[in-house]
C-alpha cells in the first residue's frame, strides 16, 4: 500500500529540513502538510477553555482539571509512561499515515528493502515527535504547535494541542501559566476568533471596579509601571526646572496615577511651583476601568494640586489617540510643553498595517509643538512586524520573566493572581498570537526601532540624569533582587534576571 500523497517526504526534503530539527532556531519543527481527510476545528467550551476537536488517529486523551474556570487549558501531567506506551503511540501514528491496511504491512521489512524511504523518514519524524513529547518540554512543544499551524498541518496540530492541554495550568508554575494563555492564543488563531478573544477571553467581563483593582495589584507587585512613570517624571521635572507654566500632554491618561508624584515634586521645587495644565487623552479600556469619563481623573488630580497649593488646570480630550489633531490639544502661547508616550505608542498602527501610519504621525505632531521634552516608555519586545513563529517565540521569551516576577510577589494560591494575569496580561498575549492586520493592536518594537522613528521625526536624545537613575535604584530595593537596571547611553532598561522588559527614554527638539 502506498503512503498518502500528503505525507510523502523525499530524502532531499529531509536533508533541507534537517530533521530532527534544531529547536533553538525559533523551534522550527518542520512538518508535512496534514492528511487531506484530516480536519481540525477549534472552539470553546462552556467554561471558556480552548477545545480542539482531535482526529481519531491521535492516540492521546484529553483531560481537564475541574479547577479550570478561567478560559485556559489545564491538566495534570504530560508524558508517556513507558517505552511500551511510546511504541504503541508511534504504531498508531504509523497507522494514521499509512491507512487502515497498514497492519498487514511489515514496515520494517519495507524499510530494510529500501523501497520505502518516504515511509521510513515519516516514521522517524513521528518517533522523534513522540520522544519530544515524552521529554515534556513545554516550550518546544508550544513552538512546534505554532509551526504546525503555520504549515497548516492540522493533524499534527491536533495531536500537539491535545498533549499541551495536559501540560499547562493557570495555577501552575510560571511557564505553565503562560503556556495556558499561549495555547489559548493558538486555539483562537485556528478559530479565527482572535479579535473576540482579545476583548473578552470568552470569560465573564469583570466589573469596572474589579478590573481597576486587578490593574492596581499588578502596579503594586511589579515595578514595571512605577519604573516607567518615575523615569518619565524625572525627565519632565529636569526639563521644566526653570519654567513657570507647564503643559503636559498625556496621550494615554488612564487613571492619571503617573502625575500624582510629579505634582508633589514640582510643589517642592526651589523658587516655588509652576502652574500646571494637563491634557489627558482617553482610551476605552481605561474609561471602562475607571467606571466613568475623564471627569474622574480631573477631580483626582485637582484635589492633589489643591493640597500642594499648585495652580492647576485639566483639559479632557475624550478621543482616541489615532484621532488626535493639533486643535484638540489647545496649545497656549508661553507655556512649556512636555509630551508623554507611556505604554501607548505600540497600540498605534504603523506603515506595516495600512496607509494610515499613526505611529509616526503622532511623533510628527509632537515635534510640531516644539516641546521641551518628549518621554517614551515601552516594553522591550519585537512583536510588530516579526513573522508569526518568531513572534510567538518572542512573546514567550518576553512574558515568561513577567510571570516569574509575579510568582515571587504573589503566591500561587492567592485568589486574585489568576484574575490579575488573565485580565491584565492574557488579553495582550492572545492578541499578539491570534490576530493579524488591524485586529492585532499589540505591536511592540525594540528601543532601536523607536530611536529610528524619533530621529526621523526630528528629535534628539535627552539623556536621563543620574538622579533619575539613583531614584529608580532606590525603588528597586523594595523588590526582589532579580530585577536589574541598566543605563545604555541615557536610556534606562528595567529587566528580570538580565532580560530587558521595559525601556524608558526622553527626547528633545
Amino acid at each position: 500500500m502506498q503512503t498518502s500523497q500528503n505525507h510523502k517526504v523525499t530524502v532531499q526534503e529531509m536533508e533541507s529540513n534537517c530533521w530532527p530539527p534544531n529547536l533553538e532556531q525559533y523551534c522550527t519543527l518542520d512538518s508535512s502538510s496534514g492528511v487531506q481527510n484530516s480536519s481540525s476545528t477549534a472552539s470553546f467550551s462552556s467554561n471558556g477553555s480552548p477545545v480542539s476537536q482531535p482526529n481519531n488517529s491521535c492516540p492521546m486523551d484529553l483531560r481537564r482539571s475541574p479547577d479550570n474556570t478561567c478560559c485556559s487549558p489545564v491538566s495534570d501531567s504530560c508524558v508517556t509512561d513507558n517505552e511500551h506506551d511510546l511504541s504503541h503511540m508511534i504504531r498508531q501514528l504509523e497507522t494514521a499515515m499509512l491507512g487502515t491496511d497498514s497492519n498487514n504491512i511489515d514496515v520494517h521489512a519495507i524499510m530494510a528493502s529500501g523501497r520505502s524511504t518516504e515511509v521510513s523518514i515519516e516514521s522517524e519524524r513521528w518517533k522523534y515527535m513522540m520522544e519530544m513529547i515524552a521529554q515534556g518540554d513545554l516550550k518546544e512543544l508550544l513552538c512546534a504547535c505554532a509551526k504546525a499551524i503555520e504549515n497548516k498541518d492540522m493533524h499534527l496540530t491536533d495531536c500537539l494541542m491535545t498533549q499541551l492541554r495536559q501540560m499547562v495550568s493557570v495555577s501552575g508554575e510560571p511557564k505553565q501559566r503562560l503556556g495556558a494563555y499561549m495555547l489559548e492564543g493558538l486555539v483562537a488563531r485556528l478559530a479565527a476568533s482572535g479579535s473576540s478573544i482579545y476583548k473578552s477571553l470568552r470569560c465573564k467581563e469583570p466589573a469596572s471596579s474589579e478590573l481597576l483593582s486587578y490593574m492596581h495589584i499588578l502596579y503594586e507587585i511589579c515595578p514595571y509601571f512605577k519604573f516607567g512613570y518615575m523615569s518619565a517624571n524625572g525627565a519632565i521635572a529636569e526639563a521644566m526646572k526653570d519654567e513657570s507654566r507647564v503643559h503636559i500632554i498625556d496621550f494615554q491618561i488612564a487613571q492619571g496615577s503617573q502625575w500624582l508624584t510629579l505634582i508633589h515634586a514640582l510643589a517642592a521645587r526651589p523658587g516655588g511651583p509652576p502652574s500646571i495644565r494637563i491634557t489627558g487623552i482617553d482610551d476605552s479600556t481605561s474609561a471602562y476601568a475607571r467606571g466613568g469619563g475623564l471627569e474622574i481623573v480631573r477631580q483626582r488630580l485637582s484635589k492633589v494640586a489643591e493640597l500642594c497649593k499648585i495652580p492647576f488646570e485639566f483639559h479632557a480630550a475624550a478621543i482616541s489617540a489615532t484621532d488626535v489633531q493639533l486643535e484638540n490639544l489647545r496649545i497656549q502661547p508661553g507655556e512649556a510643553i512636555a509630551v508623554n508616550f507611556a505604554m501607548m505608542l505600540h497600540h498605534m498602527p504603523d506603515e506595516s498595517v495600512g496607509a494610515q501610519n499613526h505611529r509616526d504621525r503622532l511623533l510628527r505632531l509632537a515635534k510640531s509643538l516644539s516641546p521641551k521634552v518628549v518621554t517614551l516608555v515601552e516594553q522591550e519586545a519585537n512583536t510588530n512586524t516579526a513573522p508569526f513563529v518568531p513572534r510567538f517565540l518572542e512573546t514567550m521569551n518576553h512574558f515568561l520573566p513577567i510571570f516569574e516576577s509575579i510568582d515571587v510577589s504573589l503566591p500561587r494560591d492567592h485568589k486574585e493572581r489568576i484574575n490579575v494575569e488573565q485580565h491584565c496580561l492574557a488579553r495582550e498575549i492572545v492578541n499578539i498570537i491570534a490576530c493579524e492586520g488591524p485586529e492585532r493592536v499589540e505591536r511592540h518594537e525594540l528601543l532601536g526601532k523607536w530611536r529610528s522613528r524619533f530621529i526621523m521625526a526630528g528629535f534628539k536624545p535627552f539623556p536621563l540624569s543620574s538622579f533619575v537613575n539613583s531614584t529608580i535604584k532606590t525603588l528597586l530595593q523594595s523588590y526582589c533582587d532579580k530585577y536589574t537596571l541598566e543605563d545604555k547611553d541615557g536610556v534606562l532598561f528595567l529587566g528580570w534576571m538580565n532580560r530587558a522588559i521595559v525601556a524608558s527614554c526622553a527626547w528633545r527638539c
